[in-house]
């Protein structure tokens, strides 16, 4: 941001979309504070962070719609404890709910880099792709860099309550992936035991 300006908090945005350990929580309400401080115009760091968030997304999009459903599925074939049908389940979930999860993703940590890949594998239209995730953007962006902009030279201490919910969020997927494998496993020994019966 010091030497590219806004441009250059759009560019960070864009780099967190395909590297999601750079936190926007931290590059949102620090841009905010250098509009507080005059140093960047706050109309150009929401034009520009929400432009970052949309071409990182695109990104993400053009690698899901380059992978495919086959490919995907092959893939998902050769995982443990993946199914082809998990894959199947999950394409009826996302043609009933992908605009909404498209949209409430860019809202949410690890899923708003991760929701643009499934909409490019069902291949969403571009058009809606793109309304959605801007529109979502703009209001993920604007509440944080005006946050910053509120805050001044505290614009820090909201990155502290965001890392809460950050927290919460990989605490409930860590949860779902330890109950899915549990489950998996549990029914793989029931499957093998009843093999085992049944040549007995």
């Amino acid at each position: 941001m010091d030497s590219l300006g806004a441009a250059g908090a759009g560019a960070a945005i864009a780099l967190e979309n395909l590297f999601p350990p750079l936190p926007s929580e931290v590059i949102l309400p620090l841009a905010g504070f250098a509009a507080s401080q005059g140093e960047l115009s706050l109309l150009a760091v929401l034009v520009w962070t929400t432009a970052g968030s949309v071409a990182g997304a695109l990104a993400l999009y053009a690698v899901g719609a380059l992978l495919g459903r086959e490919r995907t599925v092959a893939i998902a074939a050769r995982l443990p404890l993946v199914k082809v049908a998990d894959i199947e389940k999950t394409e009826r979930w996302f043609t009933r709910h992908g605009t909404k999860a498209v949209f409430f993703g860019r809202m949410v940590p690890i899923f708003r880099s991760m929701i643009s890949v499934p909409a490019g594998v069902e291949r969403m239209g571009l058009p809606v792709f793109l309304a959605l995730t801007t529109a979502g953007s703009l209001i993920w962006n604007t509440v944080f860099v005006l946050i910053g902009h509120a805050l001044g030279t505290r614009w820090h201490e909201v990155t502290d309550l965001v890392g809460l919910y950050s927290k919460a969020v990989l605490a409930v997927v860590a949860l779902a992936v330890l109950a899915f494998v549990a489950l998996r496993v549990r029914r793989a020994g029931k499957g093998e035991h009843r093999a085992g019966v049944e040549r007995s």
